[in-house]
Protein backbone atom coordinates (compact mmCIF):
# COMPACT_ATOMS: atom_id res chain seq x y z
CA UNK A 1 0.00 0.00 0.00
CA UNK A 2 1.34 3.44 -0.85
CA UNK A 3 2.33 5.19 2.38
CA UNK A 4 2.87 8.87 3.11
CA UNK A 5 6.06 9.23 1.01
CA UNK A 6 4.49 7.55 -2.01
CA UNK A 7 1.30 9.64 -1.88
CA UNK A 8 3.36 12.80 -1.36
CA UNK A 9 5.42 11.88 -4.43
CA UNK A 10 2.28 11.24 -6.48
CA UNK A 11 0.88 14.59 -5.32
CA UNK A 12 3.99 16.51 -6.33
CA UNK A 13 4.36 14.77 -9.69
CA UNK A 14 0.71 15.29 -10.64
CA UNK A 15 0.83 18.93 -9.57
CA UNK A 16 3.85 19.51 -11.80
CA UNK A 17 1.84 18.73 -14.94
CA UNK A 18 -1.88 19.03 -14.13
CA UNK A 19 -2.25 22.04 -11.84
CA UNK A 20 -4.65 24.47 -13.52
CA UNK A 21 -5.74 22.00 -16.20
CA UNK A 22 -9.44 21.76 -17.12
CA UNK A 23 -11.25 18.41 -17.14
CA UNK A 24 -13.03 17.89 -20.46
CA UNK A 25 -14.69 14.56 -19.77
CA UNK A 26 -14.45 11.41 -17.67
CA UNK A 27 -14.60 7.80 -18.75
CA UNK A 28 -15.52 5.32 -16.04
CA UNK A 29 -14.64 1.73 -16.86
CA UNK A 30 -15.33 -1.65 -15.30
CA UNK A 31 -18.47 -0.47 -13.52
CA UNK A 32 -19.46 -3.09 -10.95
CA UNK A 33 -22.51 -2.00 -8.92
CA UNK A 34 -22.46 -5.21 -6.87
CA UNK A 35 -19.01 -4.37 -5.52
CA UNK A 36 -18.94 -0.57 -5.52
CA UNK A 37 -21.05 2.02 -7.38
CA UNK A 38 -19.55 3.43 -10.56
CA UNK A 39 -16.41 1.34 -10.55
CA UNK A 40 -15.10 2.71 -7.21
CA UNK A 41 -15.96 6.32 -8.13
CA UNK A 42 -18.33 7.52 -5.42
CA UNK A 43 -20.42 10.38 -6.78
CA UNK A 44 -23.65 10.48 -8.73
CA UNK A 45 -23.35 10.83 -12.52
CA UNK A 46 -25.23 14.13 -12.26
CA UNK A 47 -22.82 15.54 -9.65
CA UNK A 48 -19.79 14.36 -11.61
CA UNK A 49 -21.14 16.01 -14.76
CA UNK A 50 -21.92 19.24 -12.91
CA UNK A 51 -18.94 19.58 -10.56
CA UNK A 52 -16.09 17.68 -12.23
CA UNK A 53 -16.55 17.97 -15.99
CA UNK A 54 -15.59 21.49 -17.03
CA UNK A 55 -13.86 22.25 -13.74
CA UNK A 56 -10.18 23.16 -13.45
CA UNK A 57 -7.75 21.73 -10.91
CA UNK A 58 -6.93 24.42 -8.35
CA UNK A 59 -4.61 22.40 -6.14
CA UNK A 60 -3.33 19.09 -4.85
CA UNK A 61 -3.23 18.19 -1.16
CA UNK A 62 -2.35 15.16 0.93
CA UNK A 63 -3.49 13.97 4.34
CA UNK A 64 -1.59 10.90 5.56
CA UNK A 65 -2.10 8.31 2.78
CA UNK A 66 -4.99 10.18 1.14
CA UNK A 67 -4.70 12.41 -1.94
CA UNK A 68 -7.05 15.38 -2.37
CA UNK A 69 -7.57 17.18 -5.68
CA UNK A 70 -9.37 20.53 -5.35
CA UNK A 71 -11.50 21.80 -8.24
CA UNK A 72 -12.69 25.24 -9.33
CA UNK A 73 -16.28 24.08 -8.75
CA UNK A 74 -15.66 24.11 -4.97
CA UNK A 75 -15.75 20.33 -5.01
CA UNK A 76 -12.82 18.00 -4.33
CA UNK A 77 -11.81 14.47 -5.22
CA UNK A 78 -10.66 12.41 -2.24
CA UNK A 79 -8.57 9.50 -3.54
CA UNK A 80 -7.31 6.49 -1.62
CA UNK A 81 -4.99 4.26 -3.64
CA UNK A 82 -5.19 1.39 -1.11
CA UNK A 83 -3.14 -1.68 -2.13
CA UNK A 84 -2.53 -1.29 -5.85
CA UNK A 85 -3.88 2.06 -7.00
CA UNK A 86 -1.99 4.21 -9.51
CA UNK A 87 -2.53 7.70 -10.94
CA UNK A 88 -0.52 8.16 -14.14
CA UNK A 89 -0.52 11.07 -16.60
CA UNK A 90 -0.21 10.35 -20.31
CA UNK A 91 0.58 12.99 -22.95
CA UNK A 92 -1.63 13.60 -26.01
CA UNK A 93 0.70 11.45 -28.12
CA UNK A 94 0.12 8.50 -25.78
CA UNK A 95 3.51 8.68 -24.08
CA UNK A 96 4.04 9.00 -20.36
CA UNK A 97 5.22 12.42 -19.22
CA UNK A 98 8.12 10.65 -17.54
CA UNK A 99 9.41 9.37 -20.86
CA UNK A 100 8.20 7.22 -23.71
CA UNK A 101 6.56 3.83 -23.78
CA UNK A 102 8.28 1.58 -21.23
CA UNK A 103 9.41 -1.88 -22.24
CA UNK A 104 10.01 -3.11 -18.68
CA UNK A 105 7.80 -1.17 -16.31
CA UNK A 106 4.91 -1.43 -13.89
CA UNK A 107 3.05 0.78 -16.35
CA UNK A 108 2.67 -0.46 -19.92
CA UNK A 109 0.53 1.21 -22.57
CA UNK A 110 -2.66 2.69 -21.17
CA UNK A 111 -5.48 2.04 -20.85
CA UNK A 112 -4.99 -1.54 -19.75
CA UNK A 113 -7.16 -4.04 -17.89
CA UNK A 114 -6.49 -2.27 -14.58
CA UNK A 115 -7.67 1.16 -15.77
CA UNK A 116 -10.84 2.08 -13.84
CA UNK A 117 -11.29 5.80 -14.55
CA UNK A 118 -9.79 8.09 -17.18
CA UNK A 119 -9.79 11.88 -16.86
CA UNK A 120 -9.51 13.71 -20.20
CA UNK A 121 -8.17 17.28 -20.10
CA UNK A 122 -8.61 20.11 -22.58
CA UNK A 123 -4.82 20.06 -23.01
CA UNK A 124 -5.09 16.58 -24.52
CA UNK A 125 -3.46 14.98 -21.50
CA UNK A 126 -5.14 12.05 -19.77
CA UNK A 127 -4.97 10.93 -16.16
CA UNK A 128 -5.42 7.20 -15.63
CA UNK A 129 -6.64 5.80 -12.34
CA UNK A 130 -5.51 2.17 -12.39
CA UNK A 131 -6.23 -0.38 -9.69
CA UNK A 132 -5.57 -4.07 -10.20
CA UNK A 133 -7.09 -5.23 -6.90
CA UNK A 134 -10.01 -2.77 -6.92
CA UNK A 135 -9.63 -1.78 -3.26
CA UNK A 136 -8.97 1.90 -3.95
CA UNK A 137 -11.60 4.55 -4.50
CA UNK A 138 -12.38 8.12 -5.56
CA UNK A 139 -15.01 10.16 -3.73
CA UNK A 140 -16.47 13.49 -4.85
CA UNK A 141 -17.32 15.85 -1.98
CA UNK A 142 -17.84 19.60 -1.52
CA UNK A 143 -14.45 21.14 -0.71
CA UNK A 144 -15.61 22.59 2.67
CA UNK A 145 -16.55 19.05 3.76
CA UNK A 146 -13.14 17.49 3.08
CA UNK A 147 -11.80 18.21 6.58
CA UNK A 148 -14.96 16.72 8.08
CA UNK A 149 -14.78 13.48 6.12
CA UNK A 150 -14.69 10.59 8.59
CA UNK A 151 -11.53 9.18 7.02
CA UNK A 152 -9.76 12.51 7.57
CA UNK A 153 -11.08 13.35 11.04
CA UNK A 154 -9.88 10.12 12.63
CA UNK A 155 -6.26 10.61 11.54
CA UNK A 156 -3.57 11.46 14.07
CA UNK A 157 -0.84 14.06 13.50
CA UNK A 158 1.65 13.40 10.73
CA UNK A 159 5.38 12.89 11.34
CA UNK A 160 6.11 16.37 9.93
CA UNK A 161 3.55 18.18 12.11
CA UNK A 162 4.63 20.45 14.94
CA UNK A 163 2.43 18.53 17.38
CA UNK A 164 4.17 15.23 16.62
CA UNK A 165 6.50 15.49 19.61
CA UNK A 166 8.17 13.13 22.05
CA UNK A 167 5.70 14.28 24.69
CA UNK A 168 2.75 13.47 22.44
CA UNK A 169 4.07 10.03 21.50
CA UNK A 170 5.03 9.19 25.09
CA UNK A 171 1.52 9.98 26.27
CA UNK A 172 -0.07 7.86 23.52
CA UNK A 173 2.21 4.89 24.22
CA UNK A 174 2.22 5.06 28.01
CA UNK A 175 -0.71 2.67 28.56
CA UNK A 176 -0.44 0.47 25.47
CA UNK A 177 0.72 -3.11 25.78
CA UNK A 178 0.69 -3.89 22.06
CA UNK A 179 3.96 -4.19 20.14
CA UNK A 180 5.50 -0.85 19.21
CA UNK A 181 5.48 -1.81 15.51
CA UNK A 182 1.72 -2.43 15.69
CA UNK A 183 1.19 0.86 17.53
CA UNK A 184 3.03 2.83 14.84
CA UNK A 185 0.63 1.47 12.21
CA UNK A 186 -2.36 2.94 14.08
CA UNK A 187 -3.44 5.84 11.85
CA UNK A 188 -5.35 7.40 14.75
CA UNK A 189 -2.04 7.83 16.56
CA UNK A 190 0.21 8.83 13.63
CA UNK A 191 -1.12 9.48 10.14
CA UNK A 192 0.77 8.09 7.18
CA UNK A 193 3.03 5.36 8.57
CA UNK A 194 2.73 1.89 7.04
CA UNK A 195 4.66 -1.35 7.14
CA UNK A 196 7.74 -0.19 5.25
CA UNK A 197 8.58 2.93 7.23
CA UNK A 198 7.64 1.47 10.61
CA UNK A 199 10.31 -1.21 10.04
CA UNK A 200 12.83 1.33 8.75
CA UNK A 201 12.30 3.86 11.55
CA UNK A 202 12.46 1.24 14.30
CA UNK A 203 15.71 -0.10 12.88
CA UNK A 204 17.25 3.36 12.66
CA UNK A 205 16.18 4.00 16.26
CA UNK A 206 17.55 0.63 17.44
CA UNK A 207 14.20 -0.52 18.85
CA UNK A 208 12.93 -4.10 18.70
CA UNK A 209 9.54 -4.01 16.91
CA UNK A 210 8.10 -6.63 19.30
CA UNK A 211 8.64 -4.49 22.42
CA UNK A 212 5.59 -3.44 24.43
CA UNK A 213 4.77 0.13 23.52
CA UNK A 214 4.70 1.29 27.13
CA UNK A 215 8.18 -0.14 27.75
CA UNK A 216 9.94 2.47 25.60
CA UNK A 217 12.13 4.93 27.47
CA UNK A 218 12.05 8.68 26.98
CA UNK A 219 15.31 8.48 25.04
CA UNK A 220 13.93 5.76 22.73
CA UNK A 221 10.76 7.76 22.06
CA UNK A 222 12.86 10.80 21.22
CA UNK A 223 14.81 8.68 18.75
CA UNK A 224 11.58 7.50 17.11
CA UNK A 225 10.25 11.04 16.79
CA UNK A 226 13.48 11.86 14.94
CA UNK A 227 13.83 8.72 12.80
CA UNK A 228 10.25 8.48 11.52
CA UNK A 229 10.32 11.79 9.59
CA UNK A 230 13.95 11.17 8.62
CA UNK A 231 13.22 7.93 6.76
CA UNK A 232 10.09 9.42 5.19
CA UNK A 233 11.96 12.50 4.01
CA UNK A 234 14.63 10.32 2.45
CA UNK A 235 12.00 8.22 0.70
CA UNK A 236 10.30 11.34 -0.67
CA UNK A 237 13.69 12.48 -2.01
CA UNK A 238 14.00 9.12 -3.81
CA UNK A 239 10.41 9.08 -5.12
CA UNK A 240 9.05 6.47 -2.69
CA UNK A 241 9.38 2.70 -2.65
CA UNK A 242 8.55 0.53 -5.68
CA UNK A 243 8.45 -3.22 -5.31
CA UNK A 244 4.93 -4.07 -6.44
CA UNK A 245 2.46 -1.70 -8.14
CA UNK A 246 3.64 1.72 -7.06
CA UNK A 247 4.72 4.41 -9.55
CA UNK A 248 4.44 8.18 -9.31
CA UNK A 249 2.14 10.36 -11.40
CA UNK A 250 4.63 10.34 -14.28
CA UNK A 251 4.88 6.55 -14.28
CA UNK A 252 8.31 6.52 -12.65
CA UNK A 253 9.61 4.01 -10.13
CA UNK A 254 10.51 5.03 -6.59
CA UNK A 255 14.11 4.24 -5.58
CA UNK A 256 13.97 4.05 -1.78
CA UNK A 257 13.91 0.23 -1.88
CA UNK A 258 17.51 0.33 -3.10
CA UNK A 259 18.50 1.99 0.18
CA UNK A 260 16.21 0.12 2.57
CA UNK A 261 17.92 -0.77 5.83
CA UNK A 262 15.78 -3.81 6.70
CA UNK A 263 12.50 -3.87 4.78
CA UNK A 264 12.47 -6.62 2.16
CA UNK A 265 16.00 -7.72 3.13
CA UNK A 266 15.30 -10.91 5.09
CA UNK A 267 18.50 -12.99 5.60
CA UNK A 268 20.66 -10.25 4.05
CA UNK A 269 23.40 -8.69 6.20
CA UNK A 270 22.54 -5.82 8.53
CA UNK A 271 24.11 -2.56 7.37
CA UNK A 272 25.44 -1.94 10.90
CA UNK A 273 26.60 -5.28 12.34
CA UNK A 274 26.60 -7.63 9.34
CA UNK A 275 24.30 -10.13 11.03
CA UNK A 276 21.28 -11.51 9.14
CA UNK A 277 18.08 -9.47 8.95
CA UNK A 278 15.19 -11.41 10.49
CA UNK A 279 11.63 -11.51 9.22
CA UNK A 280 8.70 -12.40 11.47
CA UNK A 281 4.94 -11.99 11.35
CA UNK A 282 3.72 -9.38 13.82
CA UNK A 283 0.09 -8.39 13.98
CA UNK A 284 -0.42 -10.09 10.64
CA UNK A 285 2.27 -8.01 8.95
CA UNK A 286 5.70 -9.09 7.74
CA UNK A 287 8.23 -7.38 9.99
CA UNK A 288 11.95 -6.97 9.32
CA UNK A 289 14.58 -6.17 11.93
CA UNK A 290 18.08 -6.93 13.22
CA UNK A 291 18.11 -8.95 16.43
CA UNK A 292 21.63 -7.72 17.20
CA UNK A 293 21.05 -3.99 16.76
CA UNK A 294 17.44 -3.60 17.90
CA UNK A 295 16.64 -4.09 21.57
Amino acid sequence: MPELPEVETVKRSLASVLDGQTIERIERRDVSPAKAPDGQFYGSPADIEQFVVGASITGFRRRAKVLIIDLSSDYSLIIHLKMSGQLVVVEPDGKRVGGGHPTKSLVQELPDKTSRTIFYFESGQRLFYNDQRKFGWIKLVPTPEVEHNKLITKLGPEPFDDDFTAEYLAERLSRRTIAIKTALLDQKMIGGIGNIYADEALNLAGIDPTRESKSLTTAEIEKLVATIPAVMNRSIELGGTSFSDYVDGLGQFGKYFDEARVYGRANEPCLECGGPISKIMLGGRGTHYCKNCQH
